[in-house]
């Protein structure tokens, strides 16, 4: 019986444990997809099964010390018995790449916007580059003058890395814009939990309360930052008022 080489049983070796290696990461793909297809319908969103590399791609990529948090100069921070009341921030000249989204309902909205722009992240662009998360990504919302009703149509946006600032790679998806926003000045407030229309408006009447001058600021545009991915289940968010240019 002519005995096997060495060779020939490495070969065999390094074969079924490339198999066994791409069998597991199938699986996990599968195990992430379910999961945010799960979450998904919780907000009666479809999650479709090509965002399931983006999904596995940003979750492997998902280490906190690797998130790039947007830079901005703090200005103020209000307190009342030790609590934090509110901070005033400038946020520089920036890039953003933005998504307008109209659902129905708002969840609907940032859960799909949210996925066109991993899909940004995630390759999907001309540098063929995983482009790296940072935080916040924000949501521009709209309401009434008297600050009762909220509109629907809403833009999602996630801010370019420092290092893709001057050139920001164009996305393959025709609905995403990279826009240049200016120096603002912000009063951010933080709140925890899930965002909806409900909790939204009442987060915007609880700062506009806390403000000495809240005439100061846009009345009908506002920020909603979310420092936790949609499928979080108690999400880090602030509400950010936007004083006048």
């Amino acid at each position: 019986m002519a005995e096997e080489s060495p060779d020939s049983a490495y070969h065999s070796n390094g074969s079924s444990l490339e198999e066994e290696a791409e069998r597991m990461e199938d699986e996990e793909q599968e195990r992430l997809l379910s999961y945010w297809q799960s979450v998904g319908r919780g907000h009666q969103v479809d999650v479709p099964r090509d965002m399931a590399e983006p999904i596995q791609q940003l979750t492997r990529n998902n280490n906190p010390q690797e998130r790039q948090t947007i830079p901005f100069t703090l200005i103020q921070r209000k307190e009342k018995l030790g609590d934090l009341l509110y901070e005033k921030r400038q946020y520089g000249k920036a890039k953003w790449a933005c998504i307008k989204m109209e659902e129905k309902q708002y969840e609907q909205s940032i859960c799909l916007g949210f996925m066109k722009l991993m899909r940004y992240i995630c390759e999907q662009n001309s540098s063929g580059l995983y482009l790296g998360i940072t935080i916040p990504i924000v949501t521009i919302v709209h309401t009434d003058e008297a600050q009762s009703e909220m509109r629907q149509s809403v833009t999602v946006a996630y801010y370019l890395p420092e290092v893709l600032q001057d050139e920001p790679p164009h996305p393959f998806d025709s609905d995403i814009i990279i826009e240049e926003w200016p120096s603002t000045i912000v009063y951010s407030r933080s709140f925890r939990g899930i965002t909806n229309e409900d909790s939204i408006m009442r987060e915007i009447n609880l700062l506009a309360e806390i403000l000495e001058s809240p005439e100061l600021c846009l009345q009908d545009t506002f920020i909603i930052a979310g420092y936790t991915n949609p499928a979080a289940a108690n999400r880090h968010n602030e509400i950010w008022f936007l004083q006048r240019p």
